[in-house]
């Protein structure tokens, strides 16, 4: 699963550490979010989606990869 949190983050002028206060989470833990080495739950999600005032399915980007595996 790939996200956007980066960019969005970035077009609302906030920086990792902004976005983790309003989550109430470490910077780490955004950053380790923004570059998908971390899943967050479905609470963090949401909560990711209100602070960047958008859509849970605007943030993340499902891709099945199984299909790619077959070829």
């Amino acid at each position: 699963m790939e996200n956007r949190i980066r960019e969005m983050r970035k077009a609302r002028g906030l920086s990792q550490e902004d976005l983790a206060s309003g989550c109430d989470v470490s910077r780490q833990t955004v950053n380790a979010i923004e570059n998908n080495k971390y899943d967050p739950s479905l609470l963090l999600a949401f909560r990711l989606a209100e602070q960047l005032h958008c859509r849970v399915d605007e943030l993340f980007i499902y891709r099945d990869n199984s299909e790619e595996q077959q070829d």
